[in-house]
């Protein structure tokens, strides 16, 4: 099983991110995933958390879980010493900032960047669910859209595809030799 601890601030999406991410893996015969949220005081900007579980079993197991496979950071101000602690020993960081980290286990992705070019506002959750199919054995481009399509209103449908787009887009261009704009930063992404 894969685990994934999403960490943000109430607004930003890291709930509908996690649901997202679920709806994509399961939507793909013989997976299966679980995704619940974690609040604090419910109220915009307060830190949340978020967890997508992800397994070719079915999962009985509903316990939040204290280490992940795989960090999302929506916001970097949550991001700091003893995130660590956080991650399984061959877990990722997937950060959204424009700054980079001096560690391999810590990719970083200007999602707010990227979110504000093409939606108008800063909503990092597409964007970052977008670098997550790079790095997600089973989540690809193609099931990411498919659960957009199904499970976003659909007046959202085509800009938070273009983030998608835009994205891997990006993240092709990082591969070789990165566009300028390309905002994405250490760790490879």
């Amino acid at each position: 099983m894969r685990e994934v601890i999403w960490r943000g601030r109430g607004g930003q999406g890291a709930f509908t991110a996690s649901r997202l991410l679920g709806a994509a893996y399961s939507s793909i015969p013989a997976n299966y995933a679980l995704a619940f949220p974690s609040f604090g005081p419910e109220r915009r900007g307060a830190p949340m958390r978020a967890f997508t579980k992800l397994s070719k079993a079915k999962i009985g197991d509903r316990s939040t879980p204290a280490q992940g496979d795989f960090v999302v950071y929506l916001d970097d101000t949550l991001f700091g010493e003893g995130y660590e602690a956080e991650l399984k020993p061959a877990g990722q960081v997937l950060l959204n900032s424009t700054k980079a980290v001096d560690d391999a286990r810590v990719r970083t992705i200007d999602a707010d960047g990227i979110s504000r070019k093409v939606l108008g506002r800063a909503i990092p959750n597409t964007a970052l669910l977008a670098a997550l199919t790079q790095m997600i054995p089973g989540f690809t481009r193609d099931s990411l859209q498919r659960a957009i399509r199904e499970y976003m209103p659909t007046r959202l449908h085509d800009k938070n595809l273009s983030v998608v787009d835009e994205v891997l887009r990006l993240m092709d261009g990082a591969r070789g030799e990165a566009p300028a704009d390309a905002g994405l930063k250490g760790g490879g992404l």
